[in-house]
């Protein structure tokens, strides 16, 4: 027998009795659990991921990749548990640093898992139509740790809280908040919507609804377009450090509502500081503050227009009902000359020169 043939005999021999060994799969997967515990538990460094990926990939061949499935979401489950108490247990400020923290293990050892059953990953569970490695460790920390019913309220009150004290002047760990926002991204555009944005966009509302009345009360025209401005810089900004990129048309469209689009005719109108005042007083950077403000709604420059229009009418028909004007004709061209160069001004230095 030639070298060659005496070796594929051997190899058909191994697999014969792999198979036929009872205690194969057991055997095989009590080694792969361990490995499992060990890297949850830190002790990676001592495993051989050669050995291991080939035990597993055994574990395929030979038909036990579901015996090797089942058996990984049952300990990644265990773990997770164990995760979601530690957190829970987490008092006040700590509570957000352990659920990143765990968050970050979990990743690195979700890493490790993936790389040891590569195999199964490639060939088990697309004929079985089974979730992926990396995707169900995910759904798990989701289901276990995420949706307990000791994480889940505390997580989303605690966001909100912390976005309520930054509004309210107090500085807080912008870092933190990204890095727990991220986490819920990654576990899919839904669980960021559903377990913060939603919420996020429904408070945000009614602050700036109670907001925009104080202001209201307390402000002329002028101060309250400046403070709507700030407000909405401060939304951007706060998107651009630690929210989904994409809620930031959501936020400017609350903030616009509550303290724009539900306020313009009130500010338009404003005795002694609303449109007119800021045309008669030449206020470039007030109308143009509320220029760029009211293009953002509904309608906005629509109104301006219309009462501007309305202005420029009034204005002109004294001029020309003056009596005064047939005195001299010369100084009664050269007021309506002034009167055009005056809103031709306005319109290029606060209206970005939108006729």
């Amino acid at each position: 027998m030639s070298n060659q043939k005496k070796r594929n005999f051997q190899i058909e021999a191994f697999k014969h009795r792999v198979v036929m060994d009872p205690k194969y799969a057991d055997k095989t997967w009590k080694i792969l659990e361990h490995a499992i515990h060990e890297i949850y538990n830190h002790n990676a460094s001592g495993l051989s991921f050669e050995e291991l990926y080939r035990n597993a990939y055994n574990m395929v061949l030979h038909k036990f990749g579901e015996k090797l499935y089942s058996g990984l979401v049952a300990t990644m489950t265990g773990h997770l548990k164990d995760i979601a108490k530690s957190v829970e247990a987490a008092h006040g400020g700590s509570f957000l640093d352990e659920l990143n923290r765990k968050w970050n293990d979990h990743n690195k050892a979700l890493q490790m898992i993936r790389d040891i059953l590569m195999y199964m990953d490639r060939t088990y569970i697309p004929s079985t139509q089974k979730t992926p490695v990396h995707e169900l460790g995910l759904n798990l920390w989701r289901e276990n740790v995420i949706y307990s019913s000791q994480i889940r309220t505390r997580l989303l009150n605690t966001l909100l809280e912390l976005v309520h004290s930054e509004r309210t002047g107090e500085v807080v760990d912008r870092g933190i908040m990204r890095n727990i926002t991220k986490m819920l991204m990654d576990l899919g555009p839904s669980v960021y919507g559903q377990e913060f944005e939603n919420h996020f966009l429904q408070v945000s509302a009614e602050f700036y609804r109670v907001e925009s009345q104080k202001f209201m009360e307390s402000c002329d025209c002028g101060d309250y377009l400046k403070k709507a401005e700030r407000r909405l810089n401060e939304e951007i900004d706060r998107v651009s450090h630690y929210l989904d990129p994409r809620t930031e048309k959501k936020i400017t469209n609350v903030v616009e509502k509550e303290m724009i689009e539900n306020q313009m005719l009130i500010l338009i109108h404003m005795e002694n500081s609303g449109l007119v005042h800021m045309l008669c007083d030449d206020k470039y950077e007030d109308l143009g503050r509320m220029y760029n403000l009211f293009r953002r709604v509904t309608d906005g420059l629509l109104k301006i227009r219309e009462v501007m229009t309305s202005h420029i009418r009034e204005s002109g028909k004294q001029l020309v009902t003056d009596p005064e004007r047939l005195k001299d004709p010369v100084e009664f061209v050269q007021r309506l000359l002034d009167e055009k160069d005056k809103y031709d001004k306005i319109i290029d230095m606060a209206f970005n020169n939108d006729r």
